[in-house]
């Protein structure tokens, strides 16, 4: 087939997939919910979502894929990065989800005989638990197989927040449905960070190679 084969691991709202269907890929998502159904938001055209515990997958099932990304949640990581004497007496969060992606890129590669780029995105407070982020688009850390040439932040950029009453926001309790829909769009991979790298892998040898 003459589209790539793109892997979207915690595919929530999407945000990986409608970057790299835009550049010319298929994608296969993994989550355990249809977070767009719940939301009553269309899905991306192309795009084919698997509702499975990324946890129970195994890299071989990807071995003719030409990217694989990822944003495994954020939560704890943000919790803990709070100025809270609560939030920074909690023990180190759990990093199996994190580190699941790394396992499953490894059996990818194994299984392929080459080298299947990978690109884990996740917030800053991450970073003490797994290590520096090799780049960062505003809010956005991102960790594996990063390109050189990333494209710059927008000064001012504040994603969902920019058509959002974040104050509202605030208001509404943890079980309102309003403000888990607030928060996963607030998490949604923007449109252009989505599209640089896909653009990237596109057109690289790491994902061409044999």
């Amino acid at each position: 087939m003459s589209q790539p084969l793109a892997i979207d691991l915690f595919t929530g709202l999407h945000g990986w997939a409608e970057g790299l269907i835009a550049e010319g890929y298929r994608v296969i998502g993994f989550d355990l919910e249809d977070m767009s159904a719940q939301f009553g938001l269309p899905k991306p055209e192309h795009f084919q979502l698997v509702i499975q515990d990324v946890r129970t997958l195994h890299g071989s099932q990807f071995k003719d894929a030409a990217l694989i990304v990822a944003s495994p949640p954020c939560q704890a990581y943000s919790y803990r990065a709070m100025p809270w004497k609560r939030a920074k007496a909690l023990p180190p969060p759990d990093n199996t989800l994190f580190d699941a992606c790394f396992r499953i890129q490894r059996e990818a590669c194994e299984a392929a005989g080459r080298h299947i780029p990978l690109v884990v995105e996740n917030v800053r407070g991450a970073i003490p638990w797994v290590g520096r982020s090799r780049w960062n688009y505003n809010s956005f850390h991102l960790w594996g197989d990063v390109p050189a040439l990333m494209p710059v932040s927008l000064k001012g950029f504040k994603g969902f927040n920019d058509f959002h009453d974040c104050e509202a926001a605030r208001r509404w309790s943890s079980r309102d449905p309003r403000r888990k829909e607030w928060s996963a769009m607030i998490a949604k991979i923007p449109l252009p960070l989505s599209r640089h790298i896909a653009r990237c892998y596109r057109a690289s040898p790491l994902s061409e190679a044999a």
